[in-house]
């Protein structure tokens, strides 16, 4: 299972080199596949154009923004995620772009955010990331089994003490806050596979 969790908190995608495309139908299919039931007839979903450009699948209703899967990297990994974590995502993609490095990404939105250049919001905001083997994935039809969905809770600047959560996990499938006193804080929830 390819393991772009990271990529998708950090907002990281890229087409360069793409594979084929998906057709728009099942690049929402499978972006849904992450939205919690009630929110996926009206989510946004962002994909790829025919030519590999990252764009407006579905224009959204709601308060989710659903990410197709990058047809650059094995196997299916999409994700949903509160529209106000949208600039944050947003500007993570941008500085992917220019070659920006994963330390390169954090240390700019963390100034960024602490300066006010980036608006992150203070209230929790939740990412939900599912994804399946390339084994277990069929791209033409959009069909995934034995897929694994997993959810992160933003709470920035959060730390082990505010909370009262570990800063590592010390269980299966139980909560534990990761990037603690950062933009980036938050709850990490991966059930057990």
């Amino acid at each position: 299972m390819k393991n772009t969790l990271i990529l998708l908190i950090l907002g990281l995608s890229g087409t360069a080199g793409c594979q084929t495309i998906p057709s728009t139908e099942v690049q929402i299919k499978t972006a849904l596949l992450a939205c919690p039931d009630e929110s996926r007839d009206k989510a946004m979903v962002y994909g790829y154009s025919p030519k590999g450009e990252f764009i407006v699948l579905r224009k959204g209703e709601n308060e989710m923004v659903c990410l197709a899967d990058d047809p650059n990297q094995p196997g299916l990994n999409v994700a949903c995620y509160h529209k106000s974590l949208d600039p944050f995502m947003a500007r993570g993609r941008e500085l992917k772009k220019e070659g920006k490095t994963y330390e390169e990404i954090f240390n700019t939105r963390e100034a960024e955010v602490k300066s006010g250049k980036l608006i992150m919001n203070i209230q929790p905001a939740t990412l939900f990331v599912y994804s399946a083997d390339k084994e277990k994935y069929n791209a033409a039809t959009g069909e995934a089994k034995d897929g694994y969905l997993r959810s992160v809770v933003y709470i920035p600047y959060a730390t082990a003490e505010s909370t009262g959560l570990p800063a590592k996990p010390f269980g299966p499938g139980l909560p534990w806050i990761m990037d603690a006193g950062t933009h980036r804080a938050h709850i990490m929830i991966s059930p057990e596979k």
